[in-house]
């Protein structure tokens, strides 16, 4: 079970990556996709992070009553600004949790130009996180 679903998010994160970046040719930056894009480890966190301009990250938990909250929030934000939205499974991804200091869940990344910018913890509301990221882009 657990393998089908590592394979299950391999071919969505494929799938989130190979779809049309329009500008990207032109040397802007790609296009952020329009759902959240899991994200699998620090290699695949830091590639995230370089290709696109600003990137919110949500490090959360499937067992966390203010991660599910918060998800619908995320999807939105994702869906209606111009950062990329990442998702990290703490559980799952217990040693990059550690190295950006995550704590507690919800914690959320906000990545501006590569560097870290800012750094939300618990739940938020979609008014705040749009804040946030219009301070970046």
């Amino acid at each position: 079970m657990a393998e089908e679903i590592e394979e299950i998010r391999r071919r969505k994160l494929e799938e989130l990556r190979s779809r049309d970046t329009t500008g990207e040719s032109d040397g802007a930056a790609p296009r952020s996709p329009s759902e959240p894009v899991p994200v699998e480890g620090a290699a695949e966190l830091t590639e995230t992070v370089s290709e696109h301009d600003v990137v919110l990250v949500d490090f959360h938990a499937d067992w966390c009553g203010p991660c599910q909250m918060l998800e619908p929030v995320v999807e939105t934000i994702a869906a209606e600004t111009d950062a990329t939205v990442a998702t990290v499974d703490v559980d799952a991804n217990q040693q990059l949790a550690a190295e950006y200091g995550v704590r507690g869940v919800p914690t959320l990344l906000v990545f501006a130009d590569g560097q870290s910018v800012e750094r939300l913890v618990g739940m938020q509301d979609e008014t705040r996180l749009r804040s946030v990221i219009g301070e970046h882009t």
